[in-house]
């Protein structure tokens, strides 16, 4: 009996299908022909819109690009020019440095040579005095 109950929804279910299918044939506001063409363009201006979006996307797109590659090139110059800013920096200190090295190296050998001046006037046996 429960098979017969399952087998009779069923039915009713099909024939509810075929009912509604029918009610919305003859209540339908346009002729099948006329509803193929509203389908057909509604889909014509859907791709067109999607075109149109696409063409909007690659030019801002392309927009975003161009102002990348600025900023990016901007970037760079600047970078180019904290960079030759600390070349300049550290070559005058090298520079400074070089020369502190030649006035100390003065220094020293002059030092130096004192020094061994007077190791000799100290050591130099003086002559007798007459």
């Amino acid at each position: 009996m429960a098979e017969d109950n399952k087998v009779q929804g069923l039915a009713w279910f099909v024939a509810g299908l075929g009912v509604g299918a029918l009610v919305g044939i003859l209540y339908a506001p346009k002729s099948g022909k006329e509803t193929r063409e509203d389908l057909a363009q509604g889909a014509r201006e859907g791709t067109e819109y999607l075109r149109t979006r696409t063409r909007q996307a690659v030019d801002q797109v392309g927009s975003l690009v161009d102002k990348s590659k600025e900023q990016v090139g901007e970037y760079v110059d600047r970078g180019r020019e904290v960079v030759d800013r600390g070349r300049a920096h550290w070559e005058d200190f090298v520079e400074r440095g070089r020369t502190l090295v030649t006035d100390q190296t003065s220094r020293v050998s002059a030092a130096v040579d004192a020094g061994r001046e007077a190791y000799r006037s100290a050591n130099t046996p003086s002559a007798p005095a007459e």
